[in-house]
């Protein structure tokens, strides 16, 4: 009975944690749409560091890494594993299998000569044609992605614009929605990272846990949402300052005291607002206009199209 009871807590927490990943993944799939990252690179990303992760921690516990535990914790083939271990971190990502395709079409259309003007420049392309077009751009190097579909998703992250007769020229060779920066991007990483291992130290923690708090209420009426929201970045920002002072005057004194030197941690402490909308229509997060798309038709031959 004590062992069937076990069981059923074991799967209890493991049913629970299904549903918690699920709520992280979510907005890791935002991410990897908003940045062009596609299902199969993530999944070989998430493959790998589930390797290394498994790997150090059999490695603290046995002195050594064996291929056969990391296989086991992880769900992994014994010959994946030893792949990943063997494989050289320089060349984590070796080929562009699993590319955005709208990252390949991009990518061609800067570095393909045929998609090339005299200049070397990406050329201007008509949007429709059986040689240099824009079509033919999306079709020998998007997989199958209709041409339509393709001009849809560059015009909205503002990596081409479309010009008058139907043609259409290339404005970013990375696919990343406007607004996005490296150093934006690298801080969600960094940011979500220390929030998760504050998290899962304290379902560990035999001691005091590590300080995490949220403040939330499920029926905030939408008219005084702007003025929760200044109000909470101006004292986010007080309690950040006077954090900040906190940790730099605990390093002055640990120096002025001319202590031995020991180990050291990173530390630090984050403050984050959030709101979501309870129900579809009620304006917490604005509303998206959408410009309606313009017909587009083929060309026959000798024909021209008048415009506005």
């Amino acid at each position: 009975m004590r062992i069937l009871n076990e069981s059923r807590s074991s799967d209890a927490l493991r049913d629970t944690a299904m549903s918690a990943l699920r709520r992280i993944a979510d907005p890791l799939i935002d991410l990897m749409f908003d940045t062009g990252i596609t299902v199969q690179e993530f999944s070989r990303l998430l493959r790998e560091r589930a390797v290394q992760r498994a790997a150090t921690s059999v490695a603290k516990e046995g002195g050594r890494t064996s291929k056969s535990r990391v296989a086991i914790i992880t769900g992994l083939a014994r010959t994946e594993v030893a792949r990943i271990l063997n494989a050289d971190k320089a060349q984590a990502f070796p080929s562009r299998t699993g590319q955005s395709p709208a990252r390949r079409v991009l990518t061609a259309w800067y570095d393909n000569r045929r998609f090339l003007a005299a200049n070397g420049d990406p050329a201007v392309l008509p949007i429709f044609g059986k040689r240099r077009s824009f079509e033919q751009l999306v079709a020998t190097n998007s997989g199958g992605i209709p041409v339509r579909a393709m001009l849809d998703q560059l015009s909205q992250i503002s990596a081409v614009e479309m010009l008058s007769g139907q043609r259409v020229k290339v404005k970013a060779r990375v696919p990343v929605f406007k607004g996005m920066t490296s150093g934006a991007i690298a801080n969600v990483g960094e940011r979500t990272g220390d929030l998760l291992g504050t998290l899962r130290h304290n379902l560990h923690a035999k001691t005091a846990p590590l300080f995490e708090g949220t403040a939330l209420m499920c029926d905030v009426d939408v008219g005084t949402v702007p003025l929760v929201r200044r109000q909470v970045a101006e004292q986010g920002a007080a309690f950040i300052e006077g954090a900040t002072s906190l940790l730099t005057r605990s390093r002055n004194k640990r120096k002025s005291a001319k202590v031995k030197k020991s180990s050291q941690l990173r530390v630090g402490v984050t403050v984050y607002y959030f709101e979501d909308e309870i129900s579809a229509g009620n304006g917490l997060s604005g509303t998206t206009s959408h410009k309606r798309r313009k017909n587009l038709q083929r060309q026959r031959r000798g024909s021209r199209i008048s415009h506005r």
